[in-house]
């Protein structure tokens, strides 16, 4: 095979557990939260921060120089770099599927990849996210709007490309129609031609 398989995804559209069932099926590693792990170590953050960092994003001139000084690159840029880092090393290793992050993007030019996106519709979403955190669906679409919107800035923050535009990837697919198991058959299949 020797693709390496990206992962982008909605929230609660079933990208990670995706994730996870493709690895399986090849037989390959599955990298997800492992990354922010791997950069706490390296950076020195800590992880919770490092995750907080990946949903925020800051263009303010006079924001970075307060915070950070004159002519430091800020702390969110700064982890991102680490992590882009820790992508890069985890993709030299060989075939393995990588959740979020940025990574299609990451590892456009010099690996070889299959690069998804993972959507489905709001009731599909809310349906999942009410049963696993057993909160209201207004509750959830609030939490899907929040996470989806932060997603798609960091994205853009960082790769000056539209999150979920069909042109970045080789295969966008709808859980709400196929279902998660069959969306893992599917890129697993795709993935290893």
């Amino acid at each position: 095979m020797g693709k390496i398989i990206t992962i982008s995804r909605q929230y609660g559209s079933g990208g990670s557990e995706i994730g996870r069932k493709v690895a399986k099926a090849l037989s390959i590693p599955y990298y997800d939260r492992t990354i922010i792990d791997v950069t706490a170590k390296e950076s020195g953050f800590d992880p919770k921060y490092i995750e907080r960092a990946e949903q925020t994003t800051t263009t303010s001139f006079l924001y970075n120089l307060a915070i950070n000084g004159m002519y430091t690159q800020p702390l969110t840029d700064q982890l991102f770099s680490a992590e882009c880092r820790v992508i890069k090393a985890l993709a030299d290793k060989g075939p393995c599927v990588i959740v979020g992050r940025c990574a299609d993007y990451v590892l456009r030019e010099q690996y070889s990849t299959f690069d998804v996106f993972v959507h489905s519709t709001d009731d599909f979403r809310c349906g999942r996210i009410c049963e696993h955190d057993n909160i209201s669906k207004d509750e959830a679409l609030s939490i899907i709007r929040q996470k989806d919107k932060a997603r798609r800035r960091h994205y853009k923050y960082y790769t000056e490309r539209n999150w979920g535009e069909s042109l970045n990837y080789d295969l966008c697919i709808n859980t709400a129609t196929c279902g998660i198991d069959e969306a893992a058959e599917i890129i697993a299949k795709l993935a290893g031609k």
